[in-house]
C-alpha cells in the first residue's frame, strides 16, 4: 500500500510540473531607463545622476537606477509580475546637503501602492517591497517633497521585478495622473481698444525710460497721452514711451488708444524717485525651457513670439537670459569654451552670444526690456563664470550693454564665503564676529550698491532660496524681488508646496519689494528637453491665480514659440493679471481653511478684495457664497468672476463646484 501511494504522488507531481512556471528576476537597470523623465540631469544605469557608484547612507550598490527629482519612469508589467523590490534613498554624492529631500512613490494602475515618506541626504536606504499581483501599469516616481529639486539625487538601488509573465518594458512619455481636457474660461478681448497693465510705473532720475502701452483691440491703433512730463516722448504708432526724467516727482498721465471702432483711456501714474519695480515684473526667462542650451537666436525668437502672440499687449515686458550666456569652466561643448574675462577683467560672453549690446538693443526696439543672470560666486549654478571679485565691473558692463534686470544666484558663493568672512572681519571696527545672516546678506549688499550707481534702472532679483529670511532684509540691500523658496518643477506637489507656504513672508511685500516663489511652469517646459507641463488644466488655473494673489513676479518659463491657445489664454486674462499688478502692492494670506478648501484674500487699491477659493483635494467640492459674511464682508456685495470676466449673483446661485486641485477666483466689492 505504501509503495502505491508514493507512486501515485510521483505521478501527480509529474503531471503538474509542466503547468507550473518559476518566477524570473528582471533587473530594473536592464530596461530602457532613457524613457524616464526627471527635473535635472539624465537617467543613469548602475550609477548616480552625477555618474558615481550608487551609495546610500554609506552603503554601496552595484546595480540600480540613478535619477533626480522630479522623476517618473512608467513600466508595463502586463499583470504577470509578482513583486517589485528596491533599496531607495538620496545618494551620498550630495554630501548630506540639507536642501536634499525626496519621497519615493510606487503607483500601480493609478493607485498608490507604496511611499517611502520624506528621505533626507545621509539617511540609510529604505526597503521597498511591493506586491504587483494583477498590476498592469507601474509608475516609479521620485517627488521633491514640496521644497524644490535642489540636490535631490535619488537612487533606486538593487531594483528588480519577480515575474512569471511577460518581461516588463518601460514606456516613454509624461504620466497624466489628473486629466481634464483643456477648457478656456476667459472670453477673447474685444476688437474695440482696451488699455491693460499696471496703473503705476517707477523710474529713477536720469535713467532711460521705456514703457509700452499695453492695449488690445483691432490694429492699426493710434496712441496719445496728456500730462506726459517733460523729457518723455510717445510714439503714436507703437505706444512706446521713451526718454529721461531729470527730477523727482509724481505725474498723472492720461493714456489713450484709438482705432476705427472706438477710443479707450486710462489714468497712469509715473513716480520718478528712488524706487523701481513698483509693481511685480512680468516677462519671460530662458531657464525652464532651454536651460544650458540657450542662445542669442532662441532669446530673440522668444522676444519676437512675445510680441507676435500679443502678450506684450497685456503687460508682459521682460526677456531674461538665464545661465549659460557666459563661458564654462570645463564643458566639452566648444560653444561654451573660451576666456572668462578679457585682459581688463571684463566678462566675455560665449560664442552663442556674439553681441550682448546688440541683443539688448534688439529687445528694446520691440518695446520690451532685457534681463541677465549671474552669481556672486566664482561660478554660476551651471558652472559658468560668475561675478566674484568683479562685481563693480560686471554691474557697469551690464548697464553699458543695456540690460534692465539682473537675477543674482547664490550657487558657488557658499564655497568662498569663508574668505569673505575673513576679509570683512578685518575692517569691522568693533571686532565683533561675523553673524550667520551677514554671510547671506553680504554678497547681495555689494552688488546692490554697484547696480544703484549705474545710470540705468536694473531690477535686482535676489536668488538665494529664502536663506536668512531674505524678505526681512532684501529691500535694504537694494533688492526688488527675492526668491523665498528652492526651484519649482512642473508638478502639483512642487507648485502647491511652494505657493501655499508663503504667508510668513507676505507682510514684507510692498511696491518695489516682492517675494518671489519662482517662475511659471505652464506651456512647454522641460529644462532642455521640453514637454507639455505636467500640471493639469485646473492646476494651471490654480498656479496663475495663486501667483497673482501673491503679488509675485510673473516670469513665463515655457518655449514661447510653442504657445497653444489654452496657455495663451491663461496668460492674457487682464482682470486676473490686474490682481498681481495692483498698485497697493499687498500680498495675499490664507484667511480660512475648511477641509481641503483654503481661502486666500488680497486687499486692492480700489477698496475691493480678491478672493481665491482653492481645492487642494482630489474631488470637486462645493462653494457657498453665503460664506462671505463669515469672511468679514458685511452688507450687499458685488461678486465678479475674474477668470470668466462676468458677474456672479450672490443669493440665487446654486452651489458652485471648485474643481479638484482647482480654483474659483473672485473680486468682491461693496454693492452700490
Amino acid at each position: 500500500m505504501k509503495s502505491r501511494f508514493v507512486l501515485a504522488l510521483g505521478f501527480s507531481l509529474a503531471v503538474l510540473a509542466p503547468q507550473m512556471t518559476s518566477a524570473e528576476t528582471v533587473w530594473l537597470d536592464d530596461l530602457n531607463l532613457a524613457a524616464a523623465t526627471q527635473g535635472w540631469g539624465q537617467p543613469h544605469k548602475n550609477q548616480s545622476v552625477d555618474g558615481h557608484t550608487l551609495t546610500i547612507g554609506g552603503q554601496k550598490f552595484e546595480r540600480g537606477f540613478g535619477t533626480h527629482a522630479e522623476s517618473h519612469l512608467k513600466i508595463n508589467v502586463g499583470g504577470g509580475a509578482q513583486k517589485f523590490s528596491a533599496k531607495v534613498g538620496v545618494d551620498d554624492e550630495v554630501n548630506s546637503n540639507a536642501a536634499s529631500s525626496v519621497e519615493f512613490i510606487v503607483v500601480g494602475d493609478g493607485k498608490t501602492l507604496w511611499r517611502s515618506g520624506v528621505m533626507k541626504a545621509g539617511a540609510a536606504a529604505k526597503d521597498c517591497a511591493v506586491d504587483l499581483t494583477g498590476v498592469k501599469s507601474l509608475l516609479l516616481q521620485v517627488s521633491d517633497s514640496g521644497d524644490g529639486i535642489d540636490f535631490d539625487h535619488a537612487d533606486w538601488a538593487d531594483a528588480k521585478f519577480e515575474t512569471a509573465g511577460t518581461k516588463p518594458t518601460t514606456v516613454s512619455g509624461e504620466p497624466q495622473l489628473i486629466f481634464v481636457a483643456p477648457y478656456i474660461l476667459t472670453p477673447a478681448a474685444p476688437a474695440t481698444p482696451r488699455i491693460n497693465g499696471a496703473n503705476l510705473f517707477g523710474v529713477r532720475p536720469g535713467s532711460p525710460f521705456l514703457f509700452t502701452i499695453p492695449a488690445t483691440g483691432e490694429r492699426p491703433m493710434e496712441f496719445s497721452a496728456t500730462g506726459l512730463p517733460d523729457g518723455l516722448q510717445l510714439d503714436t504708432k507703437t505706444g512706446c514711451i521713451t526718454g529721461v526724467l531729470k527730477t523727482k516727482g509724481e505725474f498723472i498721465v492720461t493714456l489713450r488708444a484709438k482705432n476705427s471702432l472706438g477710443t479707450a483711456e486710462k489714468k497712469f501714474r509715473i513716480v520718478c524717485g528712488d524706487q523701481m519695480a513698483l509693481t511685480p515684473p512680468m516677462g519671460w526667462n530662458s531657464w525652464n525651457c532651454f536651460a544650458g542650451a540657450v542662445s542669442e537666436e532662441r532669446v530673440k525668437s522668444a522676444a519676437d513670439a512675445l510680441v507676435k502672440s500679443g502678450l506684450i499687449n497685456h503687460g508682459w515686458t521682460y526677456i531674461n537670459v538665464d545661465d549659460f550666456w557666459q563661458n564654462h569652466r570645463n564643458s566639452k561643448d566648444p560653444t561654451l569654451r573660451g576666456d572668462f574675462r578679457d585682459t581688463n577683467g571684463v566678462i566675455v560672453p560665449n560664442s552663442r552670444f556674439p553681441d550682448m549690446k546688440g541683443l539688448a538693443d534688439y529687445i528694446h526696439k520691440l518695446g520690451l526690456k532685457a534681463g541677465l543672470y549671474s552669481s556672486p560666486g566664482p561660478w554660476t549654478c551651471g558652472g559658468c563664470a560668475g561675478s566674484w571679485q568683479h562685481e563693480a565691473q560686471d554691474a557697469q558692463t551690464y548697464a553699458e550693454w543695456g540690460f534692465d534686470y539682473l537675477k543674482y544666484d547664490w550657487c558657488s558663493y557658499g564655497s568662498v564665503v569663508s574668505s569673505e568672512v575673513t576679509n570683512v572681519a578685518k575692517v569691522k571696527s568693533n571686532g565683533s564676529p561675523w553673524k550667520k545672516d551677514e554671510e547671506a546678506i553680504y554678497p547681495y549688499k555689494i552688488m546692490g550698491e554697484f547696480l544703484r550707481k549705474q545710470n540705468r534702472d536694473i531690477v535686482f532679483s535676489l536668488c538665494q532660496y529664502g536663506m536668512a529670511d531674505v524678505w526681512n532684509w532684501g529691500g535694504a540691500v537694494n533688492g526688488n524681488c527675492w526668491r523665498t523658496t528652492g526651484d519649482i518643477t512642473d508638478t502639483w506637489r512642487s507648485m502647491s508646496g511652494i505657493g501655499f507656504r508663503q504667508d510668513k513672508a507676505a507682510p514684507l511685500a510692498k511696491p518695489g519689494n516682492w517675494n518671489d516663489p519662482d517662475m511659471l511652469i505652464v506651456g512647454e517646459v522641460g529644462w532642455g528637453k521640453t514637454h507639455p507641463t505636467r500640471l493639469s488644466v485646473d492646476e494651471q488655473y490654480t498656479h496663475i491665480s495663486l501667483w497673482c494673489l501673491l503679488s509675485a513676479p510673473l516670469l513665463i518659463g515655457c518655449d514661447m514659440t510653442k504657445l497653444d491657445d489654452f496657455t495663451l489664454n491663461l496668460l492674457s486674462n487682464d482682470e486676473v493679471l490686474a490682481i498681481d499688478q495692483d498698485a497697493l502692492g499687498k500680498e495675499t494670506t490664507c484667511v480660512s481653511t475648511n477641509g481641503d478648501v483654503r481661502i486666500y484674500a488680497k486687499d486692492l487699491e480700489d477698496g475691493g478684495r480678491a478672493l481665491g477659493f482653492f481645492n487642494l483635494g482630489v474631488t470637486p467640492l462645493p462653494l457657498d457664497l453665503k460664506q462671505l459674511a463669515s469672511l468679514g464682508f458685511g452688507g450687499q456685495q458685488h461678486v465678479h468672476d475674474l477668470w470668466r470676466q462676468s458677474d456672479v449673483p450672490v443669493n440665487d446661485t446654486p452651489a458652485i463646484m471648485i474643481p479638484a486641485h482647482g480654483v474659483v477666483l473672485y473680486k468682491v466689492t461693496a454693492a452700490k
